[in-house]
């Protein structure tokens, strides 16, 4: 194969920061320079891998990537959206310990922090498999037992326990799939939001059956709101914790998971990465031309002689996202994109079933009925935001930076939009709109964040990325509990952040459409 024999013998160049780079390895993985970047070695081996996945092409193993870590995408918003959810019906229930911060959206924030630390910074160590088998089981297991629990912390305790289970769900389902996907089909990792928004749907359609008809009346006071009356959360939460068990399993027998070849790329463990690509195209009777000899005579990978534990890697792991200045500028640029995405996805999106109920009073309207109905209908439109994306992504003029911006923007002017609302189906179709418009946001940065991430560090950069996000979170839940929710002040602080995404969107400096990562 032409490819692979020029990954051997290309000659070297020096980047803009003064690294030296293989021409053809910049030019098989399709990516600017500087992000080829430092271990030439490295370089190479990602060229083969990605020439030898792109002649493997699209298999049934991939199909089944696309359904099972979907269900990772789907179970992280199921589980987000059911603590806020539940967290008006179990303060009526219970009581709010703190008068003003909302316990269980900030225990949920901290929790997802949490295992975005752990999940997104250990993969690079030890490999993603892990994570995706035993993640799902954790979260299922804590969501039923939140369902049974007696009181207000021991409700939010929970929910930090299995949020944690969730929290770095997607960093890893999207960085498995990424990394064993052709080029051909990188727009699938788009379009895996799908998956996020069906989550949010299927918990808000079990939220209309249940919170509408087994929920307090919405004047009932703590002392009047018991258990009997208030099951609705409490049967959310059983439905969606057997949801999560059933996934959990199907995860684990519908195909047996390995590392992926770019992951064993980065440690040197070239045999290993050749007999999984050489087990794919023997199952499915692909092309595959690439030789073990083609990566181990490129040479040994940096470091790799080191232990994984050593404290050099793992400092690595993180001076790696900053190894030369465009690197740097992508790096910081992407995160302060995810800080503010952290920031007003939970003051929109966690208070969500609160503005329904007083934008529906001020408009005549604020039954649990409606605001239910409305709520589910909000997350069926959710599912129009990443097929949307999925299409502008591979458009010439849009690509991924600017249909993050296209997202922001139309949500920027629909949340602006939602202050000044008169009629109850104005709230209805402009909050659904917000719903569509905002995933066009999310499932696009969802996708390109592991996309121009390398991937000796892409699950610690993207981890890094999500503990930032959660840090935002938090200052979003808190802004929530202390500017009143029942007012238009957070939607304005939306709007606000939105329009910031539009910004920081566009100075992005890498446009990843049609490209390899690395």
């Amino acid at each position: 194969m032409s490819s692979l024999k020029g990954a051997r013998t290309s000659e070297s160049k020096s980047d803009e920061d003064g690294n030296n780079v293989s021409s053809s390895a910049a030019s098989a993985t399709g990516l600017q320079k500087e992000l080829i970047a430092v271990d030439e070695v490295l370089a190479r081996k990602m060229a083969l891998v990605n020439g030898a996945i792109d002649e493997i092409g699209m298999t049934p193993f991939q199909w089944k990537l696309f359904f099972l870590n979907g269900f990772g995408y789907a179970v992280d918003s199921l589980l987000i959206v059911c603590q806020s959810i539940a967290q008006p019906a179990v303060t009526q229930e219970f009581g709010n310990p703190s008068a003003k911060v909302a316990g269980v959206a900030l225990a949920s924030q901290v929790g997802l922090l949490v295992g975005a630390a752990a999940w997104g910074f250990s993969a690079d160590v030890i490999g993603r498999k892990l994570a995706f088998n035993s993640s799902l089981f954790i979260c299922a297991a804590f969501v039923l037992i939140a369902g049974g629990m007696p009181n207000y912390i021991s409700f939010a305790a929970m929910v930090a326990i299995y949020s944690a289970g969730a929290g770095g769900n997607y960093v890893l389902d999207a960085t498995n799939f990424l990394e064993f996907l052709p080029v051909s089909h990188a727009w699938l990792v788009t379009f895996l939001a799908v998956w996020w928004a069906v989550g949010y749907t299927i918990t808000g359609l079990l939220a209309w059956a249940y919170m509408s008809n087994f929920s307090c009346d919405p004047d009932a006071t703590v002392a009047e709101c018991t258990r009997a009356d208030n099951m609705g959360w409490r049967y959310l939460h059983f439905t969606c914790g057997g949801l999560v068990l059933i996934l959990s399993v199907l995860r684990v027998v519908a195909i047996r998971m390995a590392e992926t070849p770019k992951w064993l790329a980065c440690q040197n463990r070239d045999e290993d990465l050749y007999r999984v690509l050489f087990n794919l195209s023997e199952k499915y009777n692909r092309p595959f031309t690439l030789k073990l000899e083609d990566l181990t005579i490129q040479g040994r990978v940096q470091h790799t002689e080191k232990s994984v534990w050593s404290a050099f890697r793992l400092r690595s792991h993180f001076t790696g996202l900053f190894s030369t200045k465009r690197l740097a500028y992508s790096t910081v640029m992407i995160i302060i994109n995810w800080l503010f995405i952290g920031t007003v996805s939970p003051l929109y999106s966690v208070f969500l079933p609160y503005y329904l109920k007083s934008r529906g009073a001020d408009t005549g309207d604020n039954s649990n009925y409606t605001t239910w109905r409305n709520y589910a209908i909000n997350q069926v439109a959710g599912l129009g935001g990443p097929i949307i994306a999925a299409f502008l992504v591979e458009l010439q003029f849009f690509g991924r930076r600017r249909t993050l911006a296209v997202g922001a923007a139309i949500t920027t002017a629909l949340q602006f939009g939602y202050t000044q609302i008169k009629t109850p189906a104005q709230n209805l179709g402009v909050s659904a709109a917000i719903s569509a418009a905002s995933n066009i946001y999310y499932g696009t940065i969802y996708a390109y964040t592991p996309e121009i991430l390398p991937s000796a560090h892409r699950a610690t950069g993207y981890g890094l990325c999500v503990v930032v996000n959660r840090l935002g979170g938090i200052i979003g839940v808190l802004v929530g509990s202390y500017a009143n929710v029942e007012t238009t002040v957070p939607l304005f602080i939306c709007a606000g952040l939105y329009g910031a995404l539009i910004i920081t969107s566009l100075l992005l400096p890498f446009e990843s459409r049609g490209k390899r990562s690395v």
